[in-house]
């Protein structure tokens, strides 16, 4: 008989009663140090004062107004984030695949309303995740999403990630602009190189494209800067934001330059629940707490030391472990074991984390997380790592 809820979830058999900064209490009793962080969600941890405080306060006034009236939290955390990044106004929604769906109503329009009806497709790349929405698993385009959902959207082409001959020559008339994520999350942390990026807006430029950046995942903090593209040093045209921006409270956002954002005009998108006054007063808290002065050099410093602590796990356990992938504290492990294996092993040990595409086990913590976490952390996986090494002697 199907469960009450729906079956398309592999869960684990825990469930968590409360948490407090990067640990979180099972209903087993047990305490785990979450590496996971929600996939890269619970950007202050759990139970931040501040941000607890923000919600609650918020919850007592008012939680939903709609769009049809002024939401002065939405002002406000769109003012913030337009004083620190490339864009000259803000679309809010709810999840990472809305953000990126009104990312590419934005690019696409944008052409039409400059006279480029016939721009309409969107490059994207191999081994990408954008969501999965129907627009979404298209652009995404990995095949075992799509299967069984029918005809694809159209108007998406791939190439080979870090391959920009490939892209230069998917360039037709039709080609409205680029998709691109600047780490490449579900497949594996997969980081486009600053090279890359860099080509990308140049191809951008010569050819009256848009360069649309996917930050869902490896924005608002998590590399050190508050968007992972700042590290190459380009200027997206637009940005699309979400996961840890509201710190557990659902929230997305797409970040445009005028060019594009003149163009949504009233009738043009909408949305019911998007920057209503609670999910933009977990905002604030969240963007309080990371732009507070020395905190993304606090984030990049730990990131740093935690690679370093990865890189050392590696070289101590060869058979284990062969690569350190990621920036900041968004990093991964390419494994020589199935990954799924050692994700349970690690859960054994207390230890939370997330399995990635190409046999990656995801390391993704709260942003406030600190040296001496990341050192716990890798404690538990040399742990893991050994248990689950010494499980596969028992039973050969």
């Amino acid at each position: 008989m199907i469960p009450t809820v729906m079956p398309n979830y592999k869960r684990f058999d825990l469930a968590f009663e409360h948490g407090e900064g990067l640990w979180l209490t099972g209903t087993d009793g047990r305490r785990y140090l979450d590496f996971g962080a929600g996939i890269a969600v619970t950007s202050l941890g759990h139970s931040h004062p501040q941000l607890v405080k923000a919600i609650t306060e918020q919850a007592g006034r008012v939680m939903h107004v709609s769009n049809l009236y002024q939401v002065p939290q939405a002002q406000a955390l769109a003012d913030r984030l337009v004083a620190h990044s490339a864009a000259d106004s803000v679309l809010f929604c709810n999840s990472g695949a809305e953000a990126n769906e009104g990312l590419v109503k934005l690019i696409r329009r944008a052409q039409y309303k400059n006279g480029h009806p016939e721009r309409n497709r969107i490059i994207c790349f191999e081994h990408a995740f954008h969501g999965r929405t129907l627009a979404m698993i298209s652009a995404t385009g990995n095949p075992a999403y799509l299967e069984g959902f029918g005809p694809t959207v159209e108007g998406f082409d791939h190439v080979p990630f870090n391959d920009l001959d490939a892209v230069k020559a998917a360039i037709t008339p039709q080609t409205a602009g680029i998709l691109v994520e600047p780490i490449q999350g579900e497949s594996g942390i997969r980081p486009a190189t600053p090279e890359f990026l860099q080509g990308l807006r140049t191809l951008c430029d010569e050819y009256g494209l848009y360069l649309g950046i996917d930050e869902v995942q490896s924005g608002m903090g998590r590399t050190g800067t508050l968007f992972a593209h700042e590290h190459a040093g380009i200027a997206p045209d637009v940005i699309s934001a979400a996961k840890g921006i509201g710190g557990g409270f659902p929230l997305g956002a797409v970040l445009a330059r005028e060019e594009l954002a003149k163009h949504l005009t009233p009738g043009t998108h909408g949305t019911t629940y998007g920057g209503n006054p609670l999910a933009c007063a977990a905002g604030l808290a969240v963007t309080d707490v990371l732009l507070a002065p020395g905190m993304l050099e606090q984030i990049a410093r730990v990131g740093h030391a935690f690679g370093t602590m990865l890189d050392a796990l590696v070289a101590e356990m060869p058979e284990i472990f062969d690569e350190v992938r990621g920036v900041g504290l968004m990093r991964g492990l390419h494994c020589r074991v199935p990954v799924g294996s050692l994700v349970s092993a690690a859960l054994g040990e207390g230890l939370l984390a997330v399995a990635a595409g190409d046999n990656v086990m995801r390391l993704m913590p709260p942003l406030i997380a600190t040296e001496e976490d990341c050192q716990e952390a890798c404690t538990r996986l040399q742990r893991a790592a050994h248990a689950l090494t010494n499980n596969q002697e028992k039973n050969a």
